[in-house]
């Protein structure tokens, strides 16, 4: 019976370190996906802002041109009906709409003066990253990194989840050089990592 218990006491031991196991890979993967959450939708954030001030800045530029073609796409019959109906209130409409177009010009070139400013005073988070371990002589930490950017960025919100992905992303990229000492993990940039900083720029440039 002795021997018996003690294989039944080895077996759930061995079960237990087993699923203990597993339950760590699956926090550490729920860390890594819910980081890559949070990135993904800071990058859908800015996104959208940059999509806000390239509407206004066309508008300010378009104004009424790029409004009619939408409305002849959408629908082709309208404008024939209407062009058809009321010749005698047309010096009342041309007023109207040089009025509108005026005021619509005027209050998209505000807002686009507004906008453009926020856009390009907030550079994103992987350069960041990468221009923080570029200035630094040592490696450093994920958590040490989130701490400096999030003292230099207070209102980013910068978490240490995101920056560890982000970090590894860089890694994957050969931007960046990992080392571990004991159970840390230390990261360095490399020297590919300064003409690939320029990339995203010339990229926003363009588009």
């Amino acid at each position: 019976m002795s021997e018996i218990q003690a294989h039944a006491t080895g077996l759930a031991s061995q079960y237990i370190a087993q699923v203990t196991g597993d339950l760590e890979r699956n926090v550490k993967e729920q860390e890594r996906i819910s980081a890559g959450i949070e990135a993904l939708q800071e990058q859908l954030g800015a996104l959208q802002h940059d999509h806000s001030v390239l509407v206004s800045m066309r508008e300010a530029l378009g104004g009424a041109n790029a409004v009619g073609e939408a409305d002849t796409t959408a629908a082709p019959i309208v404008p024939r009906r209407a062009t058809a109906e009321p010749r005698q209130s047309t010096p009342k409409k041309a007023a109207a709409t040089s009025a509108k177009t005026t005021a619509s010009k005027k209050s998209a070139a505000r807002a686009s003066t507004a906008k453009a400013p926020k856009a390009d005073t907030k550079p994103t988070l992987v350069n960041l990253i990468r221009g923080h371990l570029g200035q630094q002589s040592e490696p450093r930490s994920a958590t040490e990194v989130s701490a400096a950017l999030t003292q230099a960025h207070p209102d980013r919100g910068v978490k240490t989840t995101v920056v560890r992905t982000t970090l590894e992303g860089l890694v994957a990229k050969n931007q960046a050089q990992r080392t571990k000492q004991g159970s840390s993990v230390f990261y360095t940039a490399t020297a590919a990592s300064e003409p690939a900083a320029a990339e995203p720029q010339q990229a926003t440039v363009a588009g």
